[in-house]
């Protein structure tokens, strides 16, 4: 996986060097256009890990992305109204996760996004204690991560 993920780069550079534009788009353009091209080319070795977990990575992030623009307009709009609307509490999160890179990219995750924070893990890595403005229902918010990030890093993992 390491030498087509080298391979995808270095070839996303060449385009980029042989059209001479720098540009975001084109830089983006050439590694879909680069990932394309290892994979007709390797298609059928049985090694397909790569163009598995690329597509998982794409969507992983615009995930990510979506969930950290919708927390900070909650927070914006918190912070610009005159009343509060705010139910903030810590909630153990079960963990379906195990391994403790798992664990350490969901809590980062959780951070990351305005309005919550990842305070604690037990002792038995099973339970990850977090922070948030708005809990309005427990059960809910612990869907939300399960489904949410929780789900998508086991995607990326396995």
């Amino acid at each position: 996986m390491k030498n087509r993920f080298l391979a995808n780069i270095l070839l996303t550079f060449i385009w980029v060097a042989l059209t001479g534009s720098f540009a975001f788009a084109n830089v983006v353009f050439g590694f879909f256009l680069s990932y394309f091209l290892l994979f007709v080319i390797t298609r059928g070795s049985g090694k397909a890990r790569y163009f598995r977990l690329v597509p998982k990575v794409v969507s992983f992030f615009f995930f990510f992305l979506y969930e950290l623009v919708k927390a900070n307009i909650q927070v914006a709009w918190e912070v610009g109204t005159p009343s509060f609307h705010m139910t903030p509490g810590i909630v153990g999160v079960p963990l379906d996760i195990t391994s403790d890179g798992e664990i350490t990219m969901l809590a980062n995750l959780i951070t990351l996004t305005p309005g919550t924070l990842s305070l604690d893990v037990s002792e038995d890595k099973k339970v990850l204690y977090v922070y948030s403005m708005y809990i309005t229902d427990r059960d809910e918010f612990i869907e939300g991560i399960k489904n949410g990030f929780e789900k998508r890093i086991i995607e990326l993992y396995s």
